[in-house]
């Protein structure tokens, strides 16, 4: 018997329509909806975002308010701390994070910087570890978006184009077609051709230094955690200000440190 599929366009996975639940798929999508540029939406709102019609997003959002994953007004609805069950949970089950943790606050003792471990989803990247052991308020990098489950644009952070070093030249292709180059700063890298250029550059030294192109003020060196497939499953990075920390001593002193973390964190997944 024959099923025609559905593909996923960003993990490539396929499923039959006969295993797809639409309205869950939906549901989901509702809450991707909400973000930092738009915390309050209405149904007109999540219809636009969500390409599903405005009688059907009401409906959705009625559900979702009364399991408790939304709370709204007469007018809009915003997420509940209910939804972050998801992510604590990975957190609190996922391997790699465990292990990660006590690493990455020793890295911060040695040197005083702020370290994360990131993975790839879609455009964006999302620390699931970080540094956490105090260091000197100047030196902090915290502020820069290095926080838990945050979302940053892959193609303007050292671990995303990392980890999209580690794709082939087609799903390099694809992933530029189905996202683009979004400016951030005057530094952001735009152009298509150059972008390619860079990820190339990136996957022969084995290493990505971002400066500023994510936000101003803010340095970063990457490395990829591999696992015993030489796959690159995520990516270790150290993050400072200009101001603190030049190029160099991220390439000198800081480099050598997070390749050999990376080496040993892929001997323990």
């Amino acid at each position: 018997m024959r099923y025609d599929l559905i593909e996923n366009k960003t993990s490539g996975e396929s499923i039959s329509n006969d295993d797809f639940i639409s309205g869950l798929a939906k549901g989901l999508s509702l809450l991707e909806a909400f973000g930092i540029d738009r915390q309050k939406l209405n149904a007109a709102q999540i219809a636009e975002r969500t390409n599903i019609s405005r009688t059907a997003a009401r409906r959705y959002l009625k559900t979702l308010k009364f399991l408790g994953y939304l709370d709204g007004d007469e007018h809009s609805f915003w997420l509940t701390p209910k939804v972050l069950r998801f992510s604590s949970s990975y957190l609190s089950s996922a391997h790699l994070p465990k292990i990660a943790q006590p690493i990455l606050n020793i890295l911060c003792a040695q040197t005083s910087l702020s370290y994360s471990i990131v993975v790839l989803d879609g455009d964006e990247v999302v620390p699931i570890a970080r540094s956490y052991l105090a260091v000197q308020d100047n030196l902090r990098a915290s502020p820069y978006g290095m926080h838990l489950g945050n979302r940053l644009p892959a193609h303007a952070t050292s671990t995303g184009k990392i980890l999209l070093a580690y794709l082939n030249k087609a799903e390099q292709k694809s992933w530029f077609e189905q996202h683009g180059l979004k400016r951030l700063t005057p530094f952001t890298i735009q152009n298509e051709a150059q972008f390619y250029d860079v990820l190339e550059q990136t996957a022969a030294q084995d290493y990505c230094l971002s400066k500023e192109e994510h936000e101003l003020g803010v340095i970063a060196i990457a490395v990829p955690i591999l696992n015993g497939q030489g796959k690159a499953v995520a990516a270790l990075n150290c993050m400072s200000q200009t101001k603190h920390v030049t190029a160099q001593y991220l390439t000198e002193n800081i480099l050598p440190l997070i390749r050999n973390t990376a080496y040993e964190i892929r001997a323990m997944i």
